[in-house]
């Protein structure tokens, strides 16, 4: 591809995205009638124009995974995708993010009303006030940095470079709050990279080692990482495209290094891994029980994309109410992919949902809503 071509795939790209048994379901072999329903919504979103070269969903329920798929985990080869197969999880990372922190404040090194100021005070003196809580939830008032004029410059000219931390917080050290912290709420990328650097100085550790120990190893997640200079995917792995109606799927995994997206979407995992990570959360393995009920204090607000029924914000974690019951986890979007995480309040039903595209708008995101509303009935069994 060229310079002009990668250029030009990147600007769509982005502008779009802002161990248990397993049951192996073929297209025509679902396990269930609800299942089956989940199965065609993949088939169709594949082929719908505009859709994913490949979809995939996992379904967690009685100690066992069912996986469902359709399409191909690389155009030019004749392979399904896998549970096994490396992917970038997008801002799902933020659920993870959420973790390290609040086990953190289960450990007394940091606290839920702890501001930027006290903690960061090198960063913009009109983000002092912000409380750690606010940057959870989403209502702090801080501009997103993926809309900077900085962050454009930077997938225009160096897409694959590596970008610090704190070249991301100089995109947007100069902007105002958005509006009062804990008046309103707004979905801002900004909000998670200061999470982590505040994990940062309370422990005098990188958030790499946070995630690793406080998650990662506690969680035997082997497949999941945090990369920053790494651009390729390890293998196997599922490729990310960009697509559009009438014209060929263009190959954008590896064209935007995950540096720029570090605690916020940078994050490497598997279906598989993601389904054990979010029964973990929901499950109680990260924090404890205080740190959980203050997770699950709701404010009006949808993930990015929104995920099925009605949204609500937590702290790290989104509420999605469907016609078929409750479940709680994080969507994302990153050129190439589209994901979505869930759980029940217990920890003991998941389900996963991948596309190999960027979120899509308007008709696909009806048709990818439903199919996760699809999934919530059948991992509830209604």
């Amino acid at each position: 591809m060229s310079r002009p071509a990668r250029r030009a795939a990147l600007r769509r790209a982005v502008a779009c995205a802002t161990v248990a048994p397993l049951l192996l379901a073929a297209p025509a072999a679902a396990q269930r009638p609800a299942d089956d329903r989940v199965q065609r919504g993949l088939e169709r979103l594949v082929a719908a124009p505009g859709g994913p070269p490949a979809a995939i969903a996992t379904l967690h329920r009685d100690g066992r995974t069912t996986v469902l798929r359709a399409g191909r985990a690389d155009v030019r080869r004749a392979r399904p995708p896998r549970p096994d197969d490396h992917m970038r999880i997008a801002s799902v990372a933020k659920a993870f993010s959420g973790a390290v922190a609040l086990r953190l404040v289960q450990e007394g090194r940091l606290s839920l009303d702890e501001t930027i100021g006290a903690r960061l005070p090198g960063l913009p003196a009109a983000w002092a006030s912000v409380t750690l809580r606010q940057l959870l939830n989403h209502t702090s008032g801080l501009p997103d940095y993926t809309r900077s004029e900085g962050f454009a410059q930077q997938v225009a000219d160096d897409p694959r470079g590596y970008v610090p931390p704190a070249r991301i917080v100089d995109w947007v050290r100069a902007q105002p709050l958005a509006f009062a912290p804990g008046t309103r709420y707004a979905y801002s990328n900004t909000d998670n990279i200061v999470v982590a650097l505040m994990a940062e100085a309370a422990t005098g550790r990188s958030y790499g080692a946070l995630l690793r120990d406080l998650v990662l190893r506690p969680a035997g997640l082997r497949a999941t990482t945090l990369p920053t200079r790494r651009i390729a995917l390890p293998r196997p792995f599922l490729h990310g495209y960009e697509v559009a109606p009438g014209a060929r799927p263009q190959d954008v995994t590896t064209l935007l290094s995950p540096s720029g997206a570090w605690a916020s979407g940078g994050i490497v995992s598997t279906p598989r891994e993601l389904g054990v990570f979010v029964r973990r959360l929901l499950g109680g393995g990260f924090f404890g029980a205080a740190q959980a009920r203050a997770q699950r204090r709701f404010v009006p607000g949808a993930s990015s994309p929104p995920g099925p029924g009605a949204n609500a914000a937590g702290l790290g974690l989104f509420r999605y109410r469907t016609r078929c019951g409750v479940v709680y986890g994080h969507t994302g979007s990153f050129p190439g992919y589209t994901q979505w995480i869930a759980a029940t309040a217990d920890g003991r039903r998941s389900v996963t949902t991948t596309l190999t595209r960027a979120a899509p708008s308007g008709r696909l995101l009806r048709q990818l809503r439903a199919v996760q509303t699809a999934a919530v009935c059948a991992l509830l069994g209604r």
